[in-house]
């Protein structure tokens, strides 16, 4: 038979590496991996203890919220959902982690702290700019994220963390910081209240 010419390329001949560590592989390591470096994912299991550690926070913030010598649940809706927001970012980097072959591995969180009373601020105030402070630090380490995955060429998990999760970090620094800003227009008085009331209204 005559050989075809001009081929480029030949799939049964270049697959052949790929197909011996799949082959080899024990039944103990991920079939799905590739071009994953390890300090990738370590670095994915950094972030999700992050994830969970603020969402910790954002629940402590929350249950403070709700009590009712305090008397603010539209703060606590506020606090609980990004609570929730932040557990499922969490749960994506976990998912992503799977995905690429990767192994999760959760590590302990820190205890936050539960009173967030401020007699020179006011705890609306307080607790907002430790929300924003801890948005702020949560950018910080999704970018080094996305260096760490820039420095190993890993085009998937660059666009992963850029489309998935700093685009959305960089709307919640500005949430924050307009709160931020409002809170502390309006004092410690009624303006407060009527934050609250705002923050109760709006839909998650």
């Amino acid at each position: 038979a005559q050989e075809v010419t001009g081929m480029v390329f030949q799939p049964f001949s270049e697959v052949q590496g790929e197909l011996s560590t799949v082959t080899q592989a024990p039944v103990t390591d991920s079939y799905a991996r590739v071009e994953y470096h390890i300090e990738c994912e370590a670095a994915i299991n950094e972030q999700i203890n992050i994830e969970y550690t603020i969402s910790y926070v954002y629940h402590a913030l929350h249950s403070y919220f709700a009590r009712d010598n305090v008397g603010l649940p539209g703060f606590a809706k506020f606090f609980k959902e990004a609570s929730d927001e932040e557990r499922e970012h969490a749960h994506m980097l976990m998912d992503y982690q799977t995905k690429r072959g990767g192994r999760v591995e959760l590590k302990p969180l820190a205890a936050p702290e539960m009173e967030f009373a401020n007699d020179d601020k006011g705890e609306a105030l307080y607790a907002m700019e430790l929300a924003l402070s801890l948005e702020k630090l949560n950018f910080q380490k999704l970018q080094a994220l996305q260096a760490i995955a820039d420095k190993h060429k890993d085009a998937a998990l660059c666009d992963f963390v850029e489309g998935g999760l700093l685009s959305e970090q960089v709307d919640a620094v500005k949430e924050h910081a307009v709160y931020v800003s409002q809170l502390r227009r309006v004092g410690k008085g009624v303006g407060v209240y009527l934050l609250d009331q705002e923050l109760g209204e709006e839909e998650a």
